[in-house]
C-alpha cells in the first residue's frame, strides 16, 4: 500500500474532531464559513502590498503567517470535502483535465484576459 499524505492529514482531522465531541460542529454550512473565514485572514496578509511585495512575502516577517494560514485554509477545505464525502485529490484532477480543454495552451498562452474555450 502506499503512503498517501492526503488520506493521513484526512484520518488526523477526522479523529482531531473526534476526540474533541466537534463533529456535531462540523457541519457543511460551519466547515465552508470557516473557510471563508480563513482565506479572508490569508487575503489581509496580502491586502495592501505592492505586487513586488507580495512575490517576496516568503522573504518577510509575515511568511510564518502566510504558511499558518495556507495551514488553515487547507484544513478545512479537506475537513469540509471529507465531510461531504467528496475525494478532494480525485475531484481537483478531474477539473485540471477539464480544463486542459477549456483552455488549450495555444489559445491562452502569456493572456490572462480569454475567456476559456466550450469543449
Amino acid at each position: 500500500m502506499s503512503y498517501d499524505p492526503l488520506e493521513e492529514l484526512r484520518s488526523g482531522l477526522r479523529e482531531f474532531a473526534r476526540e474533541r465531541d466537534w463533529e456535531q460542529f462540523h457541519t457543511p454550512k460551519n466547515l465552508a464559513m470557516a473557510l471563508a473565514g480563513e482565506v479572508g485572514e490569508l487575503l489581509e496578509i496580502f491586502q495592501w502590498l505592492t505586487p513586488e511585495q507580495a512575490n517576496a512575502v516568503m522573504e518577510s516577517a509575515r511568511a510564518d503567517d502566510v504558511e499558518d494560514e495556507l495551514a488553515d485554509v487547507a484544513i478545512y477545505l479537506l475537513r469540509l470535502a471529507d465531510v461531504l464525502g467528496v475525494d478532494l485529490a480525485e475531484v481537483a484532477q478531474a477539473k485540471l483535465d477539464r480544463n486542459r480543454g477549456r483552455f488549450p495552451p495555444d489559445h491562452v498562452r502569456s493572456r490572462a484576459d480569454v475567456p476559456p474555450t466550450r469543449p
